[in-house]
């Protein structure tokens, strides 16, 4: 992600020749069937990170996927891909079916999980190396001894140390998750990384991409005190809402959710019909290539020819690699590719849903046409079995 303005005029931001290697997994169970792949491609380092939890508990046929792409760093993103899927899995919203809540409170958790000398010595040890080895160090020096910190996250005692007035990391992430619970989908979102369904060959944006210039966010970020500049927060942030970045969430008159940048996210819900093919989360260095439309339409095609999800993921990328360092196709990449098996369910409402979603898509295409005009651009594991992970205000409101 290119978080800070004139970033590509530092040395050492691009690598002379891109890696091209990539991070690929599959999985699959009686209901879905997944593949996921990461690439550094040209930039520097690799700042995204995701999870992937097939069955994500062992009471309800729950299944949980998560992209998050960093900038200024990759610690972030590495956090939230350890910690968040746990935060929504024992919030007790969840224990009850309220999924988005516990979405909500998971994504607003990690910022308040990144404080004080815990978060500092865990964001250590996840950063760089020299970052990692200075981490460890402090934890040889400052962790509690064996038995005295109840591992269960929901805890998470505070640490005595030097770094105990740490407020937060500078460096943040985006969020991109979905919750498949039998035929219901939850999608929570906070930055620029996107949700996509394919619903008959149409492509449905679940998630909203979070720019300053968007009405509701500019409203949020001047009330907060900040200001917008060529299209960026305070003239440096390309986006308006991200787990961490704490240096944009230091107005103590008002809450987490009414600061200049704002964790929370948008959440939608979606009941899942036999029209309903795959789902897409991605980061931005995809949607920077590729319009939600031409994304479905592309792994449509190579469906046709390609079992393996992972390698459609993988063929999507070196699509959108750059043949050379500089503007689009240069950012780190990763994808995760849903597909459902059929039936899903007998919807005698299909009708009447795909007429809403389109209702949304129609939407969101008028929200980024005028983001376009506005900008000037024109671009449109830890605690359940199975799984991966590679280290507007909450309204649950539904599509249909």
């Amino acid at each position: 992600m290119d978080s800070n303005f004139g970033l590509e005029n530092i040395m050492g931001v691009y690598l002379s020749s891109p890696k091209t290697e990539k991070a690929s997994e599959d999985g699959e169970n009686e209901r879905l069937r997944y593949g996921l792949s990461s690439m550094q491609g040209w930039r520097a380092t690799m700042e995204d990170a995701h999870a992937a939890c097939l069955n994500f508990d062992s009471s309800s046929s729950t299944s949980f996927f998560g992209v998050y792409d960093g900038h200024g760093g990759k610690a972030v993103a590495k956090f939230c891909a350890k910690y968040l899927h746990p935060q929504v899995l024992k919030h007790e919203a969840y224990m009850a079916g309220d999924i988005g809540t516990s979405l909500q409170n998971a994504f607003m958790r990690m910022d308040e999980m990144m404080c004080g000398q815990r978060g500092w010595r865990e964001l250590a040890v996840l950063g760089d190396k020299s970052d990692k080895f200075s981490g460890m160090i402090e934890g040889l020096i400052w962790s509690p001894r064996s038995g005295e910190v109840n591992e269960h996250m929901d805890d998470w005692p505070s640490e005595k140390g030097p770094h105990s007035n740490f407020h937060g990391p500078t460096s943040g992430c985006t969020a991109c998750v979905a919750v498949i619970r039998n035929n219901q989908l939850f999608v929570a979102n906070a930055g620029d990384s996107r949700c996509v369904l394919s619903r008959k060959g149409q492509a449905y944006n679940l998630s909203k991409d979070h720019k300053p210039n968007l009405e509701v966010e500019k409203d949020r970020i001047l009330k907060a005190g900040g200001f917008i500049q060529v299209g960026r927060v305070n003239g440096s942030l390309n986006l308006s809402r991200a787990i961490g970045d704490v240096e944009f969430k230091q107005n103590k008159a008002l809450p987490a959710e009414k600061q200049i940048v704002t964790a929370e996210p948008d959440i939608n819900t979606v009941e899942l019909c036999d029209d309903d093919e795959f789902l897409v989360l991605a980061c931005d260095g995809i949607w920077d290539c590729m319009s939600s439309q031409q994304l479905v339409d592309y792994v449509r095609e190579l469906l046709t020819v390609e079992s393996k999800l992972s390698a459609i993921c993988e063929r999507v990328f070196d699509r959108c690699l750059a043949p050379a360092a500089g503007g689009e196709g240069c950012d780190n990449m990763t994808m995760i590719l849903v597909q459902f098996k059929k039936p899903i369910t007998s919807c005698a409402s299909v009708q009447v849903q795909s007429q809403h979603l389109h209702q949304a898509f129609e939407t969101n295409k008028i929200q980024v046409e005028t983001l376009k005009s506005l900008s000037g651009t024109d671009k449109s594991s830890a605690g359940t079995d199975n799984c991966h992970v590679e280290n507007d205000k909450h309204s649950s409101s539904s599509l249909l």
